[in-house]
């Protein structure tokens, strides 16, 4: 790590009160990150993960949402603890998880693992709090296309008439609307740390009150889940075969999340965030959307969502 990141990142800890008088011998290491750069630090034998938030992302997160979500999550014993929290940025400061491994696409071909994140997933949405909004899928493709347009950014051909096509799923899922709970929202394969008795999951950026079944659909296809994999999910969040409407709901959002993401990876774009091809990621997800929603699949769970 170069001399300046190093003492950047010193200087960054002398906001944080528990470090005054320590900052010169903390040890740092990098950790990964899409949006916002990330190190684990340590201090004799306590080890910390400090966050700091990437460039423009205040412009489409609510670091005050956040950090009442990540907070909430720790106390169910889903998040990480969270120590500290400055709401007017974003920067963060939480215990690092001792003994887990970041999880991975790979890692989650075990099915123990995938049944342990359908546990932490139904702790939080059986928590007794919920957070501060709601996570209003379809407001929220909106107003990622406002924030596009308004820097008139290219968005994947096509993705108009997919949209529209989109407006049967909404119909639906308003039709008969779940009970909302509090969700991850954005289960990256990564934001799981598995202990390999219990999992955590981390980043509660984009956090809110929503359909549970989001977030098995998110993560089903963040991973890269197959039929496997997403039977072990649902019979472990359910104890046993899921209702079919619940089932569907979990299939409308494998889309609706690509969907989704794909106007976000376009946001990355704009921002010229340097970490990934971003571009080919929002392509990549659009096609994926694209090619779920034309299965006979999508066909027959939009049905059975529509008979509840």
């Amino acid at each position: 790590m170069a001399t300046d990141d190093m003492q950047e990142i010193r200087d960054t800890l002398t906001r944080i009160p528990r470090f005054a008088g320590v900052v010169p011998g903390v040890g740092i290491e990098r950790l990964a990150g899409l949006t916002n750069r990330n190190y684990k630090v340590a201090v004799g034998d306590e080890r910390f993960v400090l966050r700091i938030p990437g460039e423009g992302t205040s412009e489409y997160i609510n670091r005050q949402h956040e950090a009442v979500a990540a907070r909430i999550a720790a106390e169910a014993g889903v998040n990480a603890e969270v120590l500290f929290f400055d709401e007017a940025d974003g920067l963060m400061l939480t215990r690092f998880v001792d003994g887990a491994v970041t999880m991975n696409g790979e890692r989650f071909k075990d099915l123990g693992a995938v049944a342990r994140a359908a546990t932490a997933f139904r702790r939080m949405h059986e928590c007794s709090k919920s957070f501060v909004t709601a996570f209003d899928l379809f407001r929220k493709m909106d107003e990622y296309l406002d924030y596009l347009r308004k820097k008139d950014a290219r968005i994947p051909d096509g993705y108009a008439e997919v949209q529209k096509d989109a407006e049967a799923v909404r119909a639906a899922l308003n039709a008969r609307p779940a009970a909302l709970r509090p969700c991850h929202c954005d289960p990256l394969a990564e934001n799981f740390l598995d202990t390999g008795g219990r999992i955590f999951i981390i980043d509660w950026e984009y956090a809110g009150n929503n359909d549970p079944m989001w977030d098995l659909g998110d993560v089903s296809v963040e991973a890269g889940f197959g039929p496997e994999q997403d039977a072990a999910l649902v019979e472990a969040y359910f104890g046993g075969q899921p209702p079919a409407a619940q089932a569907g709901r979990m299939v409308m959002y494998k889309a609706m999340c690509d969907l989704l993401w794909t106007l976000w990876g376009v946001i990355q774009v704009v921002n010229e965030n340097p970490v990934d091809d971003f571009w080919a990621y929002a392509v990549n997800r659009f096609e994926r959307c694209k090619a779920l929603m034309g299965s006979a699949e999508f066909g027959r769970h939009l049905d059975a969502v529509k008979r509840g």
